[in-house]
This record gives structure tokens, sequence and C-alpha cells, in this order.
């Protein structure tokens, strides 16, 4: 069962805890799904798709989906042949696309 955008956990603490125990994300079923079901609520229900993906610890697949019209996000994490937990969301999403600092000393 997916809940309402504002039932979901929004602290930082949750995501980096999920994000580093994907066996937790799974015991607490909440806020997970399977990773199908999870990107076709996200797509039609807040017009999100995904924006990126990296593999945290264990395998673990975290995602950022978002809506570049409404600036809605979400972030989920899908241990490896796991549900989908969804670990944060919120509003004002923007990419930015910022090189990296000059650190040459000469500089």
């Amino acid at each position: 069962m997916i809940v309402s955008r504002i039932a979901r956990p929004l602290s930082a603490l949750v995501l980096l805890g999920l994000a580093a125990s994907p066996a937790l994300a799974q015991q607490t079923n909440r806020n997970c799904a399977p990773h199908a079901m999870v990107v076709e609520r996200l797509a039609s229900g807040y017009g999100e798709s995904r924006q990126s993906i990296a593999l945290g610890a264990n395998n673990a697949v975290v995602e950022v989906f978002a809506s570049l019209e409404t600036g809605t996000w979400t972030i989920t994490v899908t241990a490896p042949g796991g549900l989908t937990c969804l670990v944060a969301s919120g509003l004002a999403y923007e990419q930015v696309a910022e090189g990296l600092p000059n650190t040459d000393q000469g500089a």
C-alpha cells in the first residue's frame, strides 16, 4: 500500500537508516510496494519520473523521482529482489548542473 504524500516520512534520519539497511525497510512495509506499482503510482498520481539512480549500502537501489512541472519529488530505496520503499518526499525540486569548484592553489 502506498500512503499519501503527506503521511510519508520526511526525516533525514529515516532516509539514512533505510538506505543503510534495506532489510529494515522491508520489515516496516508501511510505505513499501512492488517496484512497478510504486513507479506507476508516482507517474500517474504525481507526474513524477526517475531523475537519478544509484547503488546504496548492500546493493540497495536508491532512486529519485520528480516532476519537472510541479516540483514534487520522492526518494525510494529498493533492496535486491525486494520491495521498493518510499523514504522521503517534498516540493521545489530543481535540476542543477554544477561544476566542481577550482581547487588549484594558483587559481
